[in-house]
C-alpha cells in the first residue's frame, strides 16, 4: 500500500523535524510501524512494541481512579481543561535505552530520543511525572489523569490565581499543552469521558 508509505514517511518528517526521533545504527531491539485509522479520516502512525513490552518489568505505580477524580471536579464555578500536547513525547529517554526503541520503515532504522506512546510504563511514568509536578495542587485546585488535566475553582474570582500557579509549574517542568485540545474558564466540559459541572 503505497499510501501508508508516505504516512510513515510524513510521520518520520515530523518527528525528525522536532527532534523527538534520530537515525539508528545496529540496534538490538526492532519493531515494526503500524498504521491506524483515526476519527475523520486521519491517520496515527504507532510502533508497535510488543516484543519490546514483554521483556520490561512492569512498573506498579498507580494510575488514579477515574470515578474519583471525576466527582472531586464537580461542584466548581470554573474549570480549565488543558492537554498536554504530544505529552509523553516531551519525557526524555535515558541515552542508554533510547536504542531499544528502535523502528523500521522503508527509508532506514530511526529511534526515539524521548518517550515514545506503546512501550508498556509510559502512562505509569507519566503520571508519576504529573503527580510529582502538581503535588500541591492535586486534590485542591487540579485533577490530572495521565496528560488529561483540569484546574478547578470553587469560586470562580480564585481561577486566574488558580490558573497562573499551573501555568507557572508548566513552564518550569517545559510541558506544552496543545491549545487546541485546551478549554479555558468554562462551567462545564468534558473530562475522562464524562460531563463534569457545578
Amino acid at each position: 500500500m503505497p499510501e501508508r508509505n508516505q504516512i510513515i514517511s510524513d510521520e518520520v518528517d515530523r518527528l525528525l523535524e522536532v527532534g523527538f526521533i534520530c537515525d539508528m545504527w545496529c540496534p538490538t531491539w526492532i519493531s515494526n510501524v503500524v498504521v491506524v485509522a483515526k476519527k475523520k479520516g486521519k491517520w496515527r502512525v504507532c510502533v508497535n512494541y510488543m516484543n519490546l513490552n514483554k521483556a520490561c518489568p512492569k512498573e506498579c505505580y498507580p494510575l488514579p481512579k477515574i470515578d474519583q477524580i471525576v466527582d472531586a471536579t464537580a461542584r466548581n464555578e470554573l474549570l480549565t481543561f488543558l492537554d498536554a500536547y504530544s505529552g509523553y513525547n516531551q519525557i526524555p529517554m535515558a541515552v542508554e535505552d533510547q536504542e531499544k526503541t528502535t523502528f523500521i520503515t522503508e527509508r532506514g532504522l530511526y529511534c526515539y530520543m524521548v518517550m515514545p506512546f506503546g512501550l508498556k510504563n509510559a502512562g505509569s511514568t507519566y503520571q508519576r511525572l504529573v503527580n510529582q509536578m502538581f503535588k500541591d495542587q492535586l486534590g485542591k485546585t487540579m485533577e490530572v489523569y495521565i496528560d488529561d488535566m483540569v484546574v478547578k475553582s470553587a469560586v470562580k474570582t480564585q481561577h486566574l490565581s488558580h490558573l497562573q500557579e499551573i501555568f507557572d509549574m508548566l513552564r518550569q517542568y517545559r510541558m506544552r499543552v496543545k491549545p487546541t485540545k485546551c478549554a479555558f474558564g468554562v462551567s462545564s466540559g468534558q473530562f475522562l469521558g464524562h460531563i463534569v459541572n457545578r
